[in-house]
């Protein structure tokens, strides 16, 4: 299994679980090369096989390095799971560059990995996807243009995997959370992110929050099952059937949330988590 932003939050357990589980094999990679290799070696001293390399998920040749160095030190890739993602609070006046940033990391990233390791796993038959998105790629982000639109991309990309390559064996989760108990705020770029504690989850702690360990076991069932949406917090089953059966009355609900929060609009520089 490879799983990049895996050194910390939902990708480090995501990473301890599947070696828990047995996977012969975790290669955590991860932006912060330091992070990855703590986590490795965790998993190493708790009796599992892991290694740790440093990759930048918006590079698409260093994607292609980690499957290539991937495979030729351990073999076939069985599972990817491509992870790594940020936090941003910016509406309209967000710069291009920040907005196209977000969509190489949260889209483009997952089509890398699929990119370079699809076609192995097509030629064998058998492989698995999981992509981290969240509950605001199926609903909406109140507070952040980018990462809704960004998350919305990664859960339509994981839909097309699951129904392009299903055929050739190739099975495909998308993982939708609300608020997790992570880092991600301490990993998001200080001008693009309120300050304040990295408990402090705002908005997408209304279902209240759960922690990274139970989203990796979630996960692992979820892939043991062969079910596409992962959903930690069970309600955002609730809130897509009412989007799906009535699109208005759900605008009008995320407004009236959106002004119990916030007041007229949200801020830039208000906690959006």
């Amino acid at each position: 299994m490879v799983v990049t932003g895996g050194g910390s939050g939902i990708g480090e357990a995501l990473a301890k679980a599947a070696a828990g589980a047995g996977a012969r094999q975790v290669v955590v990679a991860d932006l912060d090369a330091t992070a990855a290799e703590t986590v490795a070696a965790a998993i190493a001293q708790s009796g599992g096989s892991a290694s740790a390399t440093e990759v930048d998920v918006a590079d698409e040749a260093q994607i292609v390095s980690l499957v290539e160095d991937t495979e030729n030190r351990f073999g076939p890739i069985d599972v990817f799971v491509s992870n790594a993602g940020y936090v941003t609070v910016a509406g309209l006046e967000d710069s291009n560059d920040n907005i196209q940033k977000m969509w190489e990391v949260h889209v483009l990233s997952h089509i890398y990995a699929a990119r370079a390791v699809v076609p192995s796993m097509a030629s064998r038959g058998e492989g698995y996807l999981l992509n981290t998105a969240s509950a605001a790629g199926l609903l909406s982000q109140i507070g952040s243009l980018s990462y809704s639109v960004t998350k919305h991309a990664a859960v339509s990309l994981a839909e097309w995997l699951a129904i392009t390559h299903h055929h050739q064996g190739i099975r495909v989760s998308v993982l939708c959370p609300q608020a997790v108990r992570t880092n991600i705020i301490a990993n998001s770029p200080d001008e693009q992110v309120s300050g304040g504690e990295v408990d402090d989850f705002g908005v997408a702690a209304a279902d209240g929050v759960v922690e990274a360990d139970d989203v990796a076991q979630l996960c692992l069932e979820a892939m043991s099952e062969e079910r596409f949406h992962v959903l930690p917090h069970p309600e955002v089953a609730d809130y897509i059937k009412m989007k799906a059966s009535d699109t208005d009355r759900w605008l009008g609900a995320m407004r009236k949330f959106q002004g119990r929060l916030f007041g007229d609009a949200p801020l830039p520089g208000d906690k959006i988590l």
